[in-house]
């Protein structure tokens, strides 16, 4: 008989950057070596637990679940200990049966949530009273009882095998042996030999397994190095032995062949263990109705108030409207449903009872007339011809999936209420894992193995920049990288690690969207721990947890609820009566936008691709906008130009059957959704809906086992009930497959189509409103906020500069008779809390506009307003209604504020006012002392406000070459990405920020510069013999022409330069174009700027640009007599003037 023998200590990649385990090898490697069983101990969590289990179970394999915790030296709550290695010892739990899985995942919870100090830890006190139905092992070097006796402590060893004892129970308390060549094992096994007659207590045999094979060690090695943030040629780190990999029986055996009970109580420990974990049981919460009522009754009576809210006398009227929802009603409470819906309604009714934004619908829900009723949707399903069974089908029941879009910034309170409803212990965030990609384990393997950064990077950037892309992928996909590693030993060596190393776990986060509710405490049911921010989230993942029957909710976070949000209240203030729900669905002057093209800021419709298309479409309705968010998709692109041809009668429209013009009359004969095909199958072969899905997903996953017998049914199917013959029906079926793995959910399309018609309704009929919401909603995204600002003057709207008497907090439309503007927002400026503006408006709200510096400080306390606040309010120009130049203010901020304390001191003993509790009076003159300061120069003043706004507001330093740079001859930085990669560009632009550094191995210079045009910022590589020659170009300020080739390997676009060089070279002279508001284009202004013209005599050309009250430029050239010389004392000159 073969040595028995069980591995009870082993740690997967879910021990983060410590085990480098991957389960599904595992199983092949128990199964492989003829293991009975096999047991999961990661380090203090429970991660792995769920796929662990099903994958052993699967493999043949006993799965037998623990943890390998962290016990502190008192109480969890103590947390006096400086190190990690005081904080904790190691202790080994694996749980016998279902009592034993509770109380290992309430240890472990506790050990997160309570006891955390360097490690999640538990204590004696916890153990003792959750101890039942587990098994405690003594663990490695680091467990209580072995670090005592390296110590040369046996008394108390002896004490607290002791205490293990008690708490467990002699027949439940094992001693772990282990034997990894290392001299203090040898010891504590002596001495627990010992102690295991002495105690009566069992042994067991161990190999504390990290990796798989031997072969991994060196590969672990460094995983281990990139864990801890050393490095591998470091010899004072941590190191693990070249022997804790999963050993064979017969290697254990060779190890502990003295002490066979060692081994063979492995094998009666597994015997013991018999965890059974509960699969598709559910644990949804049950939502309580009002007294008096079933969850049956309560909803359907909310459903039908709905109905009539919906659809007014026609709900009474229309028989198949009330059968569709009695049916729908039906099938709810047969599959058990019920208190699902209510819950989902009742948080989106506590959402919109509050004002916060809750989008119309997402994915296959929208197709339910329930979730329409009851307001969980917003789009009729009648209407748009969805499918109920493509949400929940009868014949295949499985739980629906409602995922939810809320506003981005009030999501947190819809969580909360949940919280509040079902108890706090009963909802939880849901965790994710990140994992060593390609390109980062790449980076991490070099760094941690001593190349350098630019020879790391190197190898990293030959691998393909491709979603999914693998080492292997790239490898036989890039000859270049094939090469390197033949070629290079370093290279070689990296690719070796990276490539065991690639894709295990690496650290921890959270679900975007995803939350979990429980019908009782989650700690009940499954591990927690901690987030990075101390949030309580879920130690399994989603998929785990709804195999495991818990409820999952996704709660996403949609900016553009947000945006649309903003936007309406906005509109209100003019407009109060304004709703969405209200708007037409035919508006003719949104259709126009999309066939311009103008979709910026246009929900799911602004990329490059989707605008071309759009000007190819000819929109003329939602259903049209509904089709473009199917199509453009990798595969059903390609049905696109077929698709356009025939909407417009270009080529003529052919059905396999004419029962399918019913099906797809509205996409042109062709199948762009997969309703369509459940449609097809219904009508042409019998299918009900629910057996259509059944169909639908079976060709969508190609599943040629259940198509083969499917086929067999359609094709009875439609002889038995219309007759086709064979030949025709088989030529349907592979119609209908091949558009199955084509289509997309219509009730998604349509749903994000309705959001997608929304925003360009706004953007067309209140576009300075939309522009002023998208503004105020991606203040901190500049690549955005350049094109919306672009999107602005194309539009004719001027962008006002914040001002501490006309902004309010977010950006708002300020208009006039002559202009149309948008003013920017005081909590939209960096550096400046919101708190401090909301006091600064709700004091400028009660007591007027602020008349000074100083006064803005004596009427505000110290909490709203400090230096760096004024600082940085100064510099964004939000003083600039006190006429004064910036800088000067700027040099008076320590003046101001003595001066505004004063008046506070004043106030507070009433010598400003003897009422001046009740009303603020006027305050008194302020004398100004001398100051000296450099005024700032424009481009020192642009810098400012692109630092504190994010764009440039009242210029741009590239303004004087506007001609030139969006002349056609450089590309935007904006359309860089619809560019092929390594392609030949040439932009122009400011040089906005600059980094000079040298090559590591022969000490070059080379640059890293950030250049921007109106669009956009790009990062330029400026190297060897191209920096040799443009290093006097390249300077932050400088405006250059920028000859590069295109990398896009990266997920930002970059250039590589070839040529940088003034923007004027190898081209005439730059003109100057002089920009001059309508307003002050008057002949005193004009005869000013004649003689300020006069002073600053060159060779550039002069235009002068005046913008017309509807929006039109009209574009003057000044004659050869008043050529100009640009430089930035005539731009502050001109900025005086025209300000």
């Amino acid at each position: 008989m073969a040595d028995p023998f069980v591995h009870l200590h082993l740690h997967t990649e879910y021990s983060l950057l410590d085990g480098a385990i991957r389960i599904p090898d595992l199983m092949k490697k128990a199964v492989e070596l003829g293991m009975p069983a096999v047991a999961l101990t990661d380090h203090g969590n429970m991660f792995g637990a769920v796929e662990f289990y099903q994958a052993a179970t699967k493999a043949g394999i006993k799965p037998i679940i623990g943890c390998e915790v962290y016990m502190a030296p008192g109480s969890m709550t103590d947390r006096s200990a400086t190190s990690a290695r005081d904080a904790a010892y190691h202790f080994t739990l694996l749980a016998k049966d279902a009592d034993g899985y509770r109380n290992l995942v309430k240890l472990v919870s506790m050990a997160h949530l309570d006891g955390h100090h360097y490690k999640p830890r538990i204590d004696k006190d916890a153990l003792s009273r959750y101890s039942a139905g587990l098994i405690g092992m003594s663990a490695c070097l680091k467990g209580e009882i072995n670090v005592a006796i390296v110590q040369g402590d046996l008394r108390k060893a002896e004490n607290v095998a002791g205490e293990f004892s008690d708490i467990f129970g002699p027949e439940n308390f094992f001693l772990e042996l282990h034997d990894h060549g290392i001299e203090a094992q040898q010891t504590c096994n002596r001495a627990l030999v010992t102690l295991s007659r002495k105690l009566g207590l069992g042994l067991v045999a161990a190999n504390d397994v990290h990796f798989l094979e031997k072969s991994h060690h060196e590969a672990h090695d460094v995983m281990i190095c990139i864990g801890t943030g050393a490095m591998v040629h470091d010899e004072r780190r941590m190191h693990y032995s070249t022997e804790v990999y999963f050993k064979s029986r017969e290697e254990m055996a060779a190890l502990f062949g003295e002490i066979p009970e060692a081994l063979g109580n492995t094998l009666r420990i597994s015997e013991a263990c018999n965890v059974k974990l509960d699969f598709g049981v559910s644990k949804y919460p049950a939502y309580p109705p009002p007294e008096g009522r079933t969850r049956e009754e309560y909803l359907r009576a909310l459903c039908f108030d709905g109905l009539r809210k919906r659809y007014g006398e026609r709900a009474e009227n229309d028989e198949d409207l009330r059968k569709r929802l009695e049916y729908e009603l039906s099938i709810l409470a047969k599959t058990g449903f019920t208190s699902y819906f209510l819950i989902v309604w009742d948080f989106i009714h506590f959402a919109k009872e509050n004002g916060i934004p809750v989008g119309p619908g997402r994915g296959s829900a929208a197709g339910s007339l329930v979730a329409y009723a009851l307001e969980i949707t917003d789009l009729d399903p009648l209407r748009f011809g969805l499918i109920f069974e493509r949400f929940l089908n009868p014949e295949r029941v499985s739980p629906p999936d409602i995922d939810v879009d809320f506003c981005q910034n009030r999501r947190s309170e819809v969580i909360e209420y949940v919280r509040q409803k079902y108890g706090t212990r009963a909802v939880s965030q849901i965790i994710t894992f990140g994992t060593l990609g390609a390109k980062s384990v790449t980076r991490d393997v070099g760094r941690v193995m001593g190349l350098s950064y630019g020879d790391a990077d190197r190898i990293a950037k030959m691998i393909p920049n491709e979603l999914g892309m693998t080492l292997k992928g790239a490898y036989e996909k890039n000859p270049e990288l094939k090469q390197a590693i033949a070629n290079e030993p370093a290279t070689e060596q990296l690719w070796s690690y990276a490539t065991v190393l690639e894709g295990l776990t690496r650290n921890t986060g959270i679900h975007a969207a995803g939350v979990v509710i429980g019908d009782r405490p989650l700690d009940e049911y499954i591990p927690l721990c901690r987030g990075n921010d101390d949030e309580v989230i879920t130690q399994y993942a989603m998929g785990p947890l709804t195999d495991l029957g818990m409820l999952k909710m996704d709660f996403l976070g949609l900016k553009t609820l947000t945006v649309i949000q903003d936007t309406v209240n906005l509109i209100r203030q003019s407009q109060p009566e304004f709703s969405l729900d209200a708007i037409p669905l035919e508006d003719e002057a949104t259709f126009q936008i999309l066939n311009r093209g103008e979709t910026i800021g246009v929900f799911q419709l602004e990329s490059g691709g989707m605008v071309s298309l759009c000007k190819q479409f000819d929109v003329n309705s939602i259903d049209d906008i509904i089709a473009l968010i199917a199509l453009y998709r990798p595969g059903p692109m390609e049905l696109i130009p077929d698709y356009i041809k025939r909407k417009r009668g270009l080529t003529k429209i052919k059905y396999e059957h004419s029962l399918l013009r019913d099906v797809c009359a509205d996409t042109y004969g062709i199948m762009i959704y997969q309703e369509q095909v459940q449609r097809a199958a219904n009508v042409l072969a019998g299918y009900s809906l629910g057996q259509a899905d059944l169909l639908r997903r079976a060709m969508g996953k190609k599943d040629k086992e259940k198509m083969a017998k499917e086929r067999v049914n359609f094709i009875e199917g439609c002889k038995r009930v219309n007759g086709i013959e064979e030949k025709k029906a088989n030529a349907i079926f592979d119609l209908l497959e091949k558009f199955a793995g084509y289509g997309f959910n219509k009730s998604h399309s349509a749903a994000y189509g309705l959001i997608s018609y929304r925003t360009a309704y706004l953007k067309a009929n209140y576009p300075v409103e939309f522009m002023a919401g998208l503004l105020s909603n991606e203040v901190n995204n500049t690549d955005k906020i350049a094109v919306f600002v672009a999107e602005c003057q194309r539009l004719g709207i001027r962008i006002l500069p914040p001002d501490v008497n006309r902004s309010q907090l977010k950006f708002v439309p300020e208009s006039t008779a002559e202009q149309r503007g948008i003013r920017y927002g005081l909590a939209a400026i960096k550096n400046i809390g919101e708190g401090a503006m909301e006091s600064a408006i709700r004091e400028r709200t009660r007591n007027g506009d602020f008349k000074s510096v100083e006064d803005y400080c004596a009427r505000l306390d110290s909490r709203s307003v400090n230096r760096k606040i004024l600082e940085n309010l100064i510099r964004a120009g939000a003083f600039d209604f006190a006429g004064q130049d910036r800088a000067e203010l700027f040099a008076r901020i320590d003046q101001a504020l003595a001066a505004g304390a004063s008046l506070q001191r004043d106030k507070a003993s009433g010598q400003v006012s003897l009422f001046g509790d009740f009303e603020l009076a006027p305050s008194p003159k302020v004398t100004r002392e001398v100051v000296t300061y450099s005024p700032w120069t424009l481009a020192e003043k642009l810098s400012y406000e692109k630092e504190l706004l994010g764009f440039y507001v009242t210029g741009h330093p590239l303004d004087a070459y506007r001609d030139l740079v969006t002349g056609g001859k450089y590309v935007a930085i904006n359309d860089l990405p619809n560019h092929e990669d390594k392609s030949s560009v040439q932009v122009a632009g400011t040089i906005s920020a600059v980094e000079k550094k040298f090559t590591k191995k022969e000490g070059k210079p080379f640059a890293i510069v950030c250049l921007e045009d109106f669009s956009g910022q790009v990062e330029v590589m400026v190297w060897g013999e191209t920096y040799a020659k443009a290093a006097r170009h390249i300077e932050k300020g400088m405006i250059v022409a920028v000859s590069a080739k295109l990398d896009r390997r990266e997920e930002n676009a970059r250039l590589v330069a070839n040529d940088v060089g003034p923007i004027t070279r190898g081209q005439q002279v730059a003109a100057l174009t002089i920009d001059i508001p309508y307003e002050k284009a008057n002949e005193a202004r004009l005869m000013e700027l004649r003689r300020l013209i006069q002073q600053f005599p060159g060779t550039q050309p002069l235009f002068l640009r005046i913008r017309r009250l509807d929006g039109q430029e009209l574009r003057l050239k000044a004659d050869a007599g008043f050529a100009v010389r640009d430089d930035a004392s005539l731009r502050e000159k001109l900025a005086e003037l025209l300000a």
